[in-house]
């Protein structure tokens, strides 16, 4: 399985990713311990309980940044990604819950020739991660550096 080349992205396309995943207290506490990320509004339940409005712990926001990138991964850019180059209006408009299931869709809002690089090209995407209530717990838009298609072999006579 491969990812899509710079030529075979068209503006406009949108992707519903088949992968969902259902994210657990183990997800936030791993991801949080790993950071060094000691914020109780993702690891201390009892704090969550009875000191917030949400009454539970909230995923920890750059696990689900994380999260809703990976799952678009699979259909758009594996194996044929150079790079990230950046992400940019990262928003979490609703809160994402131990237990909820994230699903995800990937808009190409733009691309464009590399000007340094023949081999490669600049997309633009925006991802968005849904629960499992089809609320928006998260928005980014994100630039890819994606190769082009090889040139054909051609054979000598």
């Amino acid at each position: 399985m491969r990812g899509l080349y710079f030529e075979e992205f068209a503006i406009g396309a949108m992707f519903d990713h088949t992968l969902r995943r259902t994210v657990t207290e183990m997800d936030n506490m791993l991801f949080s311990n790993m950071t060094l990320n000691p914020q109780p509004l993702h690891i201390d339940r009892h704090f969550c309980e009875t000191q917030t409005e949400f009454g539970q712990p909230l995923m920890n926001s750059l696990f689900t940044l994380g999260l809703m990138i990976g799952i678009s991964v699979n259909d758009t850019t594996i194996g044929t990604t150079i790079a990230n180059l950046g992400m940019s209006d990262v928003k979490f408009p609703n809160p994402l819950f131990q237990g909820d299931t994230v699903r995800v869709t990937t808009e190409v809002l733009s691309k464009r020739e590399s000007r340094s690089r023949p081999d490669a090209g600049i997309v633009d995407f925006e991802h968005k991660a849904y629960n499992q209530n089809d609320v928006l717990v998260a928005v980014c838009r994100r630039q890819a550096f994606m190769k082009r298609q090889p040139a054909p072999d051609v054979m000598e006579a």
